[in-house]
């Protein structure tokens, strides 16, 4: 008798602008959807001008859906801490806000797991010089992001802030990441 495959999982990331981390999660090997959104804060349904007040307490994020048989939850968490910068609190690069907060939040007790003992393992690394401020969570109150989020390093690759921050992330990740790479 052969095992059953392992069903796929879901896992939301918030990394800064959902601009770029998804445009690094569509290119991998595994990634089977990807969808841009707004997750753990307290208003229903948010617009992206009302998130980007800072006032609904939610962050943009990825909700990823993945084949653990291709690409692991620890795989998946490596690359997001490669990305992006987990040591600044509510700002990635010129993007400031808690909108824009360091965050994994999980669906399963496994993924919340793997996410702090992957943290625990680069705070005794000393890979950063300051303290990692990811916060580990629960997924709550998510909401998709309006389309026009959707894809879009993909539909807007020559749009000034898709070459200046997401196209050296997807290069970041091609270059390190190599055998996670879709074909």
């Amino acid at each position: 008798m052969t095992a059953s495959p392992e069903p796929s999982q879901t896992i939301t990331l918030g990394g800064g602008c959902f601009w770029c981390t998804e445009a690094v999660y569509v290119q991998v090997k595994g990634v089977l959807d990807v969808e841009s959104g707004y997750c753990n804060g307290h208003v229903s349904n948010p617009s992206y001008e009302d998130v980007c007040t800072g006032s609904t307490g939610h962050n943009e994020v990825v909700k990823l859906v993945y084949d653990p048989a291709q690409v692991s939850t620890r795989e998946v968490l490596e690359i997001f801490f490669t990305i992006h910068d987990p040591t600044t609190l509510n700002r990635q690069g010129n993007d400031s806000g808690t909108q824009y907060r360091s965050g994994v939040y999980f669906s399963t007790a496994e993924q919340q797991a793997m996410a702090q003992e992957v943290i625990a393992e680069m705070q005794a690394s000393g890979i950063y010089s300051r303290a990692v401020v990811t916060e580990v969570v629960p997924l709550n109150n998510y909401w998709p992001a309006e389309a026009y989020h959707q894809d879009y390093f993909e539909r807007n690759p020559n749009q000034g802030y898709c070459m200046a921050v997401a196209a050296p992330k997807v290069a970041k990740f091609r270059k390190t990441f190599a055998r996670l790479q879709r074909p």
